[in-house]
């Protein structure tokens, strides 16, 4: 049975790196630490101690133990609540264990590539097997339908503009660049966005004249690029927030003419296209309706027509063992959220749609570099976001999420592809 310690508002933990006591109406779940019974506890810490002892980490205890074959540090600072959170929650509570300042890493995305590494052997596999009985499963109300979709989306998405433009190049992609050589330089971001852009479109085959459907505008930096190539636009979104300050780029750029934005649901998009472009938008789609929105794709795209998608992508076997599970991702991130393999993408376009998969290429790597410069780009300016009102348990949350992504794609867990789809013509 699980029982639940005061919150931090109440107490404030020896060692932790936090400077201020945790929120508990904002973060009920990181201000109360579960208290798992001893015999979780105890299978917990064994099982975890002996995964760690093998890993080429630091992992130093307050109370003195350091476990690890060396290399990046985490520092334990609160071992007891440590272990409760992971015996009860497991990758949720690692995360949430973060969050409170239990535990940290002078060098998190050092620390994380190394698990993220080890993620498919962490675990015993006795233990694996059983996930279904221990791992938490994804809340109902989290399921990708049109009406969850709009609360999921807006969760993440709606934050505030502001936010996104402390970290974000001048471009507001929030996506992978793809740069020229590494290491990558800030400087050089925008540029390499839009040799992302460009080189999507040109998969596309967008060019004067073109039809182009956009699934997820983002702050609609592809749509005005594709316009400028004299492409008509229409770009779906489910964020208010981004399809009002797109409107108003595209306003002032003066492509009004070529450019709609649409609140709407791909489900919900009409006509046909000469070419469709979707960038990192899958993500948010989840397993049970990629037949359908392979089936839009589909629908949508006129004959001889193709389709250009940025897909970030993870090993097939850990997406089938994860996909039913709810993650810390999930829950404070990206709510609905799941990252296909590329044979689901490609199973679920053969099955489902009469398209070809013409091409695929992953950069993974620059996936890394580009986190990399949002991450310390927020990290520089974490005085400007507690300006806007994120107090430091989201300061926390957000450093957590850009590392690990930054430590997926560091190991290889996760990459990103650039795909093309193609129809044939219809025969005369």
């Amino acid at each position: 049975m699980t029982q639940v310690e005061p919150p931090l508002t109440a107490r404030h933990r020896p060692g932790s790196q936090r400077t201020a006591p945790v929120d508990a109406d904002r973060w009920p779940d990181v201000a109360a630490v579960p208290r798992a019974s001893w015999p979780v506890r105890a299978v917990t810490a064994s099982v975890l101690e002996r995964a760690l002892r093998r890993l080429p980490l630091r992992v130093r205890f307050a109370e003195g133990a350091t476990l690890g074959l060396g290399g990046p540090l985490i520092e334990v600072h609160d071992a007891k609540a440590f272990f409760d959170r992971i015996g009860t929650c497991g990758l949720i509570g690692f995360g949430e264990s973060y969050m409170a300042g239990e535990w940290d890493a002078p060098d998190p995305v050092g620390a994380l590539t190394v698990l993220a590494a080890h993620a498919a052997d962490l675990i015993p596999a006795p233990l694996q097997r059983l996930r279904g009985l221990w791992a938490q499963r994804q809340p109902p109300a989290q399921r990708n339908t049109p009406h969850g979709s709009r609360s999921n989306i807006s969760r993440h998405y709606d934050l505030s503009n502001d936010l996104f433009a402390l970290f974000l190049d001048e471009t507001l992609s929030y996506s992978s660049a793809v740069f020229r050589g590494f290491p990558a330089d800030w400087s050089l971001l925008a540029a390499a966005q839009h040799r992302k852009i460009d080189r999507l479109l040109d998969l596309a085959g967008v060019r004067e004249g073109s039809r182009v459907l956009e699934i997820g505008t983002g702050w609609g930096e592809l749509a005005l690029r594709a316009a400028a190539r004299g492409a008509h636009v229409t770009s779906l979104t489910l964020s208010t927030e981004q399809r009002a300050l797109a409107l108003n780029r595209v306003c002032e750029a003066g492509l009004a003419d070529r450019v709609s934005i649409e609140l709407c649901d791909y489900r919900e998009a009409r006509g046909t296209y000469d070419a469709i472009v979707s960038v990192e938008m899958i993500e948010a789609v989840g397993a049970e309706f990629w037949p359908v929105y392979f089936r839009i794709l589909d629908e949508r795209l006129a004959p001889g027509g193709r389709v250009a998608l940025q897909a970030i992508t993870m090993p097939h076997e850990r997406m089938l063992a994860s996909r039913d599970t709810h993650t810390w991702i999930q829950k404070y991130i990206f709510p609905g959220g799941l990252i296909p393999s590329s044979q689901a993408i490609e199973q679920a376009v053969r099955e489902h749609t009469g398209l070809d998969v013409a091409a695929r290429d992953g950069f993974g790597a620059h996936y890394a570099e580009t986190l990399r410069l949002w991450r310390e780009r927020f990290t520089d300016r974490a005085d400007e976001v507690a300006a806007l009102g994120f107090d430091e348990t989201f300061r926390r949350l957000w450093t957590f999420y850009l590392a690990y992504s930054e430590a997926g794609f560091r190991s290889g867990y996760l990459d990103v592809q650039h795909y093309l789809f193609t129809k044939e013509k219809s025969a005369r």
